[in-house]
């Protein structure tokens, strides 16, 4: 079993296509994309963490019609577009507003993990070398040493693996404030 992040997918969202994913020529295309990119990586047995915006003015049958379509069992990290119709989907547990889980990577080492669907500046335990995974921000932000967005524009539209983020925060210029003023990385 792998634990996967992704967050802003957006199902169903004709508006953010239109506007920001316009590598779509519609929304019907998009959300077929974004399921086959999602379901090329996860396994039945995989555990996938959206970080928020599951689907955006889509009807609950649409939210109902692709959740049962993706693989995987999966949580949810409630953002601001999601309402009743995603949050009553059959999650693993209750949708929570964030989460602080612990996790092994392949080679046993463990790592702590602050999950949001808002970036942070500082986060609860920063200072004990938890990392920091979100959303929202559709890749505008750019990635610190401790944080980085998991989100759909950030990550070619598919779900990724704790690896990947740590490989990517580990190229990353910026430092968070709090640990950069006293000359940590």
């Amino acid at each position: 079993m792998e634990t996967f992040f992704t967050a802003d997918t957006h199902f169903g969202d004709a508006a953010l296509v239109a506007r920001r994913r316009r590598a779509f020529a519609s929304v019907e295309e998009h959300d077929e994309a974004l399921i086959a990119r999602w379901n090329a990586r996860v396994q039945a047995e995989d555990e996938v963490w959206h970080l928020g915006d599951f689907a955006a003015h889509a009807s609950r049958d649409h939210c109902a019609a692709v959740f049962a379509r993706l693989n995987g069992v999966k949580r949810l990290v409630r953002g601001n577009h999601d309402t009743n119709r995603v949050l009553e989907l059959p999650w693993a547990e209750p949708p929570v507003e964030s989460a602080r889980i612990g996790l092994l990577d392949e080679a046993g080492r463990p790592w702590r993990l602050f999950l949001s669907h808002y970036a942070h500046r500082a986060w609860p335990g920063l200072w004990r070398e938890t990392r920091h995974l979100y959303g929202h921000t559709h890749a505008c932000l750019p990635d610190t040493s401790r944080s980085c967005d998991v989100g759909a524009d950030a990550w070619d539209y598919r779900p990724i693996t704790l690896a990947e983020a740590v490989a990517r925060q580990d190229c990353a210029v910026q430092v968070p404030e709090e640990l950069s003023l006293r000359g940590l990385r």
